[in-house]
């Protein structure tokens, strides 16, 4: 992780929008991708970062989490991405697990999406 995707979730964290445990299984989270050897900097994940702790914060919460117009859309996108999904899959069952908030198929779908061009930017860079 560089500099400026850490000083992203220091925000985050020291401005109260998240809760800590939430930065911290985000943090977790995008260490392991960089571990499989995932490019993990603020250029390419800096949406992935953010969109996974709103999206956690709002369901820790209680709040809903609405679906999305563009899911069939985003669905038709993952086809070619599968791994992406069975990832974005991955990271739900671990935060239900870790935080007691499982995401709706709708975020999976678009933490898969974020995690396709996480992939894309891992193998172009």
């Amino acid at each position: 992780m560089d500099d400026q995707l850490a000083l992203r979730i220091q925000l985050f964290r020291e401005s109260g929008q998240v809760r800590p445990e939430v930065a911290d299984f985000v943090t977790a989270e995008l260490a392991a991708l960089s571990d499989r050897g995932r490019t993990v900097t603020e250029e390419s994940a800096g949406m992935l970062t953010s969109h996974l702790m709103m999206a956690l914060t709002r369901l820790l919460a209680g709040e809903p989490i609405e679906q999305f117009l563009t899911d069939d859309q985003v669905e038709a996108e993952l086809a070619g991405h599968p791994e992406a999904l069975a990832g974005a899959r991955e990271v739900s069952a671990r935060a239900a697990t870790a935080l007691g908030a499982e995401l709706p198929d709708s975020e999976v779908n678009f933490l898969a999406m974020h995690l396709a061009v996480l992939a894309q930017h891992s193998t172009t860079a």
